[in-house]
């Protein structure tokens, strides 16, 4: 039954892919003489992360501390990553976000089309250009685009928070943005890296962290080292409660 399920999801997803791929389409080339940010197109296509986690009616997903992000204020996110469903999860806030991910997605039919359509930064991990591909985010920044980053690099294989990447820690200490975690659980337990099936019953949380004003801090080690530890904290937290019916969807 699980295996049948499974296929069903992923019938159901391809045609989510291609439908979105064609109207994300016609909405860019409608927007992009006036759309610098492409952030109409983006705004469609999370209807689409929406639209794939309505997959199973047993996931659950319950969000808190939307409230704690002040649109006003240059912002780099940085979430946890535990599952390719990540992505879908996050689109649920009320926000776009410019992304950072591998550039291998481009070479991912559909999908990779998807990534350049919206206007997202794509870098090659470990590349001696990758922390200069991110100054290409300080622009979207300075205009109140925030940015979404995974500081891991990649998904975690056992759902715990892996090490830090420097990329986005760097960029706000040189340019003086703000840094707000985001921690988010279940997306390990649903479709964790390598799996081919789904579990059919999940409670997906998201927990949008305080703000971190990083002049505070002396270097990079130190800021880190602190968001790293906060968001480990706050993942034990979401572990060890029940799902919260603050926002429930």
């Amino acid at each position: 039954m699980k295996t049948l399920t499974s296929i069903v999801i992923w019938v159901y997803w391809c045609f989510l892919f291609l439908f979105f791929f064609i109207l994300i389409s016609i909405v860019f080339l409608a927007t992009f003489p006036f759309d610098r940010y492409r952030k109409i197109p983006n705004w469609v296509l999370s209807y689409l992360g929406v639209g794939l986690l309505k997959s199973s009616p047993n996931w659950n997903i319950s969000i808190e501390g939307q409230e704690k992000y002040d649109s006003d204020q240059p912002t780099i996110f940085v979430a946890n990553h535990q599952s390719f469903l990540d992505m879908a999860l996050i689109y649920h806030l009320p926000w776009q976000m410019k992304w950072v991910s591998k550039r291998s997605m481009l070479y991912f039919p559909v999908m990779g089309w998807l990534v350049w359509l919206t206007g997202h930064l794509t870098i090659n991990r470990g590349s001696k250009t990758a922390l200069k591909r991110l100054e290409n985010l300080v622009k979207p920044l300075k205009d109140h685009v925030p940015v979404m980053i995974f500081p891991e690099g990649t998904r975690s294989l056992d759902g715990d928070i892996r090490a830090f990447k420097n990329g986005p820690f760097l960029l706000s200490l040189e340019h003086g943005f703000a840094i707000q975690p985001i921690v988010i659980d279940g997306g390990y337990d649903a479709f964790p890296s390598g799996a081919k099936s789904f579990k059919m019953n999940v409670n997906f949380r998201i927990s949008v962290l305080d703000s971190i004003d990083v002049t505070t801090f002396s270097g990079l080690e130190p800021l880190k080292k602190h968001v790293r530890s906060l968001m480990i904290d706050e993942l034990s937290r979401l572990r060890s409660e029940p799902k919260l019916p603050e926002q429930s969807q």
